[in-house]
């Protein structure tokens, strides 16, 4: 092969290279846009309470799935009209990731420190925790946890640190908010160290281990993908010419 030859060979694969190099990027840049939008999250519908054993149901995707609450609480709340998880600025429950604040007044009510656990029926992906009113407490987890938001609420706002190596946090003021757990989960362990009259908490999920997932990528995102996968296969089959 003369040399023009071979340097028009070369200037052809680099430039191949640098389009399958920009349909690549574009695709995961496709992919992360469609990955940040806001999760609507299944929250639990508090249905009853007894001793130290309250129950609730999340309908996620037509699928029902039981929640129980086991530990020392001091009422359920099962519905109402005070408004418990109204949010102010900047918002305590709804962000860039969570898209929903819980609805009615619907929610464990605690004063105590204690350790608590809420069992699903079925495997969930990514627990969502919101608190409401969680004032100078400290709470550790059995996993390591992640702060989604912090704003106002009914009774106003707090600071939150997340200590413990990210598996438990500590609250100044009134804290309102929302944390995730993530990964697949079938039941969640926390403990509260410090009593404190009238916090609340409730949960809610991403998606269900045998349910269609919470979100799914973009049809633009898909075919970006498609273009990179195809540009790779023909770079190879020209590599082997």
């Amino acid at each position: 092969m003369a040399l023009a030859e071979i340097g028009l060979v070369n200037k052809r694969m680099t430039t191949m290279n640098r389009m399958l190099h920009t349909l690549l990027v574009a695709a995961l840049l496709a992919g992360s846009a469609s990955s940040a939008q806001a999760v609507v999250v299944s929250w639990t519908d508090w249905q009853s309470g007894q001793d130290s054993t309250a129950s609730g149901q999340i309908n996620h995707e037509g699928q029902a799935i039981g929640v129980t609450f086991q530990g020392n609480y001091s009422s359920v709340i099962t519905g109402g009209s005070s408004g418990y998880w109204n949010e102010g600025i900047p918002p305590a429950y709804t962000s860039g990731i969570v898209e929903n604040a819980p609805p009615g007044d619907d929610l464990i009510q605690l004063d105590q420190a204690g350790t608590r656990t809420i069992t699903f029926s079925q495997a969930v992906e990514d627990p969502y925790l919101a608190f409401l009113s969680w004032n100078g407490q400290t709470t550790l987890f059995d996993s390591e946890i992640e702060l989604i938001s912090s704003g106002a609420g009914i009774f106003g706002s707090g600071d939150i640190t997340l200590i413990n190596g990210g598996t438990g946090f500590e609250t100044n003021g009134e804290f309102h908010g929302v944390i995730r757990l993530d990964g697949t989960y079938t039941s969640i362990t926390f403990t509260d160290l410090n009593n404190e009259f009238w916090h609340g908490l409730t949960v809610g999920i991403g998606g269900a281990s045998n349910g269609p997932p919470a979100e799914a990528p973009e049809p633009a995102a898909l075919g970006l993908l498609g273009l990179g996968l195809a540009g790779a296969a023909w770079l190879r089959r020209r590599k082997a010419a």
